[in-house]
């Protein structure tokens, strides 16, 4: 239902619609199954599931919740608004719909059982990871040194973060790929950040493949010290050295100096230091870029992800 749509989402009678026109396509038996799993963004499909899983265990995987995200993160509603009240509701309905929640770390697993008055036992956690049958190793940084983002504008990313390190660091060449709500600010980007709103998924590997260096998040707010993006673990699946938030989510996988570098959110100054210290330390580059190569194998992979859901689902069975 959201389909072209997620950088306007709006509270109102036509997304009403949509979505009851979405529920009754889905509103029918489910096919043979054990268990029911519901993924991102299914907060509002949590209820139907519910009642066509029968006696049948039903695992929630909501990535976020929609108030914290559309309310705290993105500003689309005020937090005292109808639409942010509901979307409070809608999460905890959610929620409480589902035998398990998994959540993508131990932090954002705290947030969600806390939001919801769950039991911390009944929300379990399993990284995002990446499609491994695009992010593949391969890293072999092209020159001029470049620092890469990839990403949704939104204020979780940090961009005004980047733009800021970018103008320190004005030897060091940024690419910026992707739109959202705040990419008027590149209105005045420094000569060294090239802009490209849009390129193909497939291509995103090469991309970071070529790059210097891959960077992650550097907001300063509660979601964004809660969570670990997919462009964190799609560069680490292609072995570049990542650049990302000094957070209790990063810590979870990443040790600073060894695994990523890891610089203080909202900190330019630091992101800016980190950046010019992987292009002219070949040898921190590389031992990071393995480094977190590494960390990704041992605990992302699909095939340590894979067992961990399976493990998840067969004990509810």
């Amino acid at each position: 239902m959201w389909e072209g749509r997620r950088d306007s989402w709006r509270a109102g009678a036509a997304v009403a619609a949509r979505l009851a026109a979405a529920e009754a396509r889905l509103a029918r038996p489910l096919p043979p199954c054990d268990a029911v799993v519901v993924g991102y963004p299914g907060h509002a499909d949590m209820p139907l599931a519910r009642v066509l899983a029968g006696r049948r265990p039903v695992v929630f995987n909501p990535l976020v919740s929609l108030a914290d995200t559309l309310v705290a993160d993105r500003a689309r509603f005020g937090p005292r608004s109808l639409a942010a009240r509901a979307l409070e509701q809608i999460d905890r309905v959610a929620l409480r719909a589902a035998d398990l929640v998994v959540a993508d770390t131990e932090a954002n697993a705290g947030f969600l059982a806390r939001l919801a008055d769950l039991p911390r036992s009944e929300v379990a956690v399993c990284f995002v990871g990446a499609e491994e049958r695009l992010f593949s190793p391969g890293w072999a940084p092209a020159e001029p040194f470049t620092c890469l983002f990839v990403g949704k504008l939104i204020p979780l990313h940090g961009l005004e973060t980047i733009l800021a390190a970018a103008r320190l660091a004005l030897d060091v060449s940024f690419r910026v790929v992707g739109s959202g709500q705040l990419e008027a600010l590149l209105a005045d980007r420094p000569a060294n950040v090239e802009w490209i709103p849009w390129i193909d998924y497939e291509r995103l590997p090469g991309e970071i493949r070529r790059c210097g260096c891959a960077l992650g998040i550097f907001g300063t707010s509660d979601k964004a010290a809660r969570v670990i993006p997919n462009k964190v673990f799609q560069a680490l699946a292609c072995g570049a050295p990542v650049v990302t938030a000094d957070t209790p989510a990063a810590r979870e996988l990443l040790v600073d100096g060894e695994s990523a570098l890891l610089v203080p959110p909202g900190d330019p100054e630091a992101l800016a230091a980190a950046v010019r210290r992987l292009r002219d330390e070949a040898e921190l580059a590389m031992r990071v870029a393995a480094g977190g190569a590494e960390a990704y194998r041992t605990r992302a992979s699909e095939a340590i992800l894979g067992r961990r859901w399976r493990g998840l689902i067969e004990a509810l069975l």
